[in-house]
């Protein structure tokens, strides 16, 4: 018995050794297989060249600069290979003695780890220029890599900063789930750069090669080259642009300059700023300025600036009153002042404008005639007027984070504060004040519609790769207001030619032009206070914004231009010689055709 249970044992011992055997020698061997074919053979990314942006004219106003990174091997601070790191570091600093060793040391230690076998990039960049004298004798070391790395140049500074945007440093929250960026490290942060990212920066290639012990490339096994240079091409004319920013000196606010079809020729938001300090990171010195600046030079105000739009509102207003409640006949007598409960709505021009109808209350502003005109129609229609015109919604342009603003109504009161509607809103809607807020390209794709019963998406860039873009167009109106918009579109001429015009005599375009001057309040204006004072007078951020919204050729429109100057006081005050300079401009590079 005793003899039987010792070769039951022995029988399961040997039976055990046979199983183990045969998972190691047969069963793993598949296993092994892939991790020595891991070992000797390796996969690499290859970072994709971003393609450049121009502008209509093919001129370049985002390039890649020519240079390298410098990499070094990992591991090197380990107390055994102390000598070696300082030695590589002393070559290095030899032949670039521009470097800072100390950065240096401080960026490969953040990188440094056990579990890293990559190399380690220690210069993000050098250029080309600096680099080629000493190529070849950093080349030969084993532990130093020179590898290719283009830096974004934008050519004009800060010239259309806010449109074309800019590219940085790829953050954890950009990389996140995208091992392109993790390759690249860059990412576009604004502009068109963010918007058209991901066409820009292509995609990476792959190389597959054979390495022994040492880490050292032995054979190269397969290549597949990245897409790369995808070229970007804008409808923006740069030297248009540059002349624009010109024009606009030291002031705030925004131009815009936009066919009626919807290519945007030029888009500036002022003031603007060097797109190439924020390629490598801004000092805190210079983030400091810029971002505590009252003029607020980071917003992109073309799509991101929310103002009220004063009287810029009256002609699209007043093809909602002339279409519902109101004959294109009926007038008011303006004497200055609407009492209303217990508030006086009072017209800017202190005397009134007496007899006003339709055409004369766009043609030289009168706030009484909407004042009156909005308690007959309703906020309801007026909303859902405006609504339908484009405002309030976002216009589609292909810029990121678009704003949408705020078309006042009942529902968009109820659902923000959970408050009832007073009728005094109306009243302060109807001369485009109150909580009613747009953005410039807004009222750019609006002056559009009034100019032409159009409705079109605005659109930045011209072609993609040689895709070019075709204009999105709309059709909003209805055929009472298709019917009575040419009595608008009248109105709109004589503010920029009748005598009386609230833009004329500021105006001295080669172009017939038509359009809407608009002052919008920055602070509110006591009850009490009958003499208003003067807007040169009032300390400058209390000063009123300045509207001038137009399309031109008259007779045969082309182009939409608008001017919005923060702080400017009377839209064509402020405005009138920037437009009339801008259409003399467009005549003179042949995009207006008389």
């Amino acid at each position: 018995m005793k003899t039987k249970f010792i070769l039951i044992v022995f029988s399961l011992v040997w039976i055990t050794l046979i199983i183990r055997v045969f998972i190691l020698s047969v069963e793993s061997n598949s296993y092994y297989e892939k991790l020595s074919h891991s070992n000797t053979i390796k996969m690499e990314k290859i970072s994709p060249v971003r393609g450049e942006i121009t502008d209509n004219k093919n001129r370049p106003i985002a390039i890649n600069k020519l240079g390298f990174k410098i990499q070094l091997k990992p591991h090197l601070t380990l107390k055994k290979n102390e000598q070696i790191f300082n030695s590589e570091l002393d070559n290095l600093l030899h032949l670039l003695p521009n470097l800072n060793r100390d950065e240096i040391i401080k960026t490969y230690n953040k990188q440094d780890s056990y579990y890293n076998h990559d190399f380690i990039d220690i210069v993000d960049f050098i250029s080309y220029n600096e680099i080629m004298p000493v190529y070849t004798k950093l080349n030969l070391r084993e532990n130093i890599k020179i590898v290719s790395a283009p830096k974004r140049y934008y050519p004009y500074g800060n010239i259309a900063a806010h449109t074309i945007g800019y590219v940085s440093r790829a953050n954890s929250k950009d990389i996140k789930g995208d091992n392109l960026l993790k390759l690249i490290g860059y990412v576009g942060k604004s502009g068109t750069e963010r918007y058209y990212n991901t066409y820009l920066q292509g995609e990476a290639g792959n190389k597959t090669v054979k390495v022994n012990a040492n880490n050292q490339v032995i054979k190269q096994i397969s290549y597949e080259k990245a897409k790369e240079d995808r070229k970007l091409v804008l409808n923006i004319d740069i030297k248009l642009q540059k002349y624009i920013s010109s024009l606009f000196e030291d002031k705030a606010g925004s131009v815009i300059v936009m066919d009626i079809e919807g290519r945007i020729l030029s888009a500036s938001s002022f003031p603007e700023y060097d797109l190439n300090t924020f390629v490598n990171g801004v000092s805190h010195e210079m983030w400091k300025k810029l971002s505590t600046s009252l003029d607020k030079p980071f917003t992109n105000k073309i799509t991101h600036g929310l103002y009220p739009p004063g009287s810029t509102i009256k002609t699209g207003l007043g093809l909602v009153y002339i279409t519902n409640e109101i004959s294109p006949y009926w007038t008011v007598n303006c004497t200055a002042e609407m009492p209303l409960g217990k508030r006086v709505f009072r017209c800017w021009k202190k005397r009134g404008h007496r007899k006003t109808g339709i055409k004369k209350a766009i043609r030289e502003s009168c706030d009484d005639y909407f004042y009156k005109g909005s308690l007959l129609v309703g906020i309801k229609k007026m909303s859902e007027g405006l609504k339908r015109y484009g405002l309030g919604k976002k216009t589609g342009i292909d810029l990121p984070n678009e704003f949408i603003g705020t078309v006042p109504s009942r529902e968009w009161k109820k659902k923000k504060f959970n408050r009832a509607w007073y009728i005094g809103e109306t009243v302060n809607t109807s001369i485009g004040q109150g909580d009613f807020l747009v953005t410039p390209i807004q009222m750019a794709q609006f002056t559009a519609l009034m100019a032409t019963s159009k409705l079109p998406t605005p659109f930045i860039a011209k072609k993609i790769g040689d895709t070019e873009l075709e204009p999105t167009i709309q059709d909003v109106l209805s055929e009472d207001e298709l019917k009575k918009l040419p009595l608008i579109q009248k109105a709109m001429y004589e503010v920029c030619n009748h005598p009386k015009g609230t833009a004329t005599k500021y105006l001295n375009s080669k172009i017939k032009i038509a359009g809407k001057t608009g002052t919008a309040q920055v602070v509110g204006i006591m009850q009490d206070i009958e003499d208003r004072e003067l807007e040169h007078e009032m300390e400058y951020y209390t000063r009123s914004h300045a509207w001038f919204t137009t399309y031109g050729p008259y007779k045969n429109p082309q182009y939409v231009v608008l001017a919005l100057v923060e702080h400017g006081g009377h839209g064509g005050t402020a405005a009138g010689k920037i437009v009339s300079n801008i259409y003399d401009k467009l005549f003179e590079m042949g995009y207006i055709k008389q």
